[in-house]
């Protein structure tokens, strides 16, 4: 089941940040980062931060979280987590199409690191397209895609 998360609720927060920090420390693995700016995110931010958050639920068990920024001009993705216990189940796949079904735009973006192989494919999967790739200021490579949907 995906509802939408308060994050402003300490202890809703505090669920989010375990499933932050459990996946974003694979994806560093992955992309073999020294330094992972996401794995730094404070519990005060989540709180504090006005983008939207829904989560995937397991039997009661917050297992995955998005994060969306709409926007005027498109809708960005700003996170996708899911907690390697429940890793290869399809939920990643769950929260994408919940969000490009409820969210009304032409224009979806997200982003990644090069080295995320299974970010990677799920959003070619869906219809996304890359658009650029550059290097960060912490050592990353990382790459842009976009999904533009026909207006009806």
């Amino acid at each position: 089941m995906i509802k939408k998360l308060q994050n402003s609720d300490l202890e809703v927060a505090e669920k989010m940040q375990v499933i932050f920090q459990a996946s974003y420390a694979i994806e560093a693995a992955l992309l073999k980062a020294i330094d992972f700016p996401p794995l730094k995110r404070s519990l005060e931010n989540y709180k504090k931060s006005d983008t939207h958050f829904y989560g995937y639920f397991r039997e009661e068990v917050l297992a995955a979280v998005i994060e969306i920024i709409p926007g005027e001009s498109h809708i960005h993705i700003r996170s996708l987590v899911v907690h390697p216990d429940f890793f290869r189940q399809g939920i990643a796949r769950k929260l994408m199409l919940f969000t490009l079904e409820n969210y009304h735009s032409t224009l979806f973006v997200v982003e990644t690191g090069v080295d995320n192989g299974p970010a990677s494919q799920l959003y070619k999967k869906l219809g996304f397209v890359e658009v650029l790739q550059w290097d960060t200021d912490f050592g990353i490579r990382k790459v842009k895609f976009e999904l533009r949907i026909e207006e009806k």
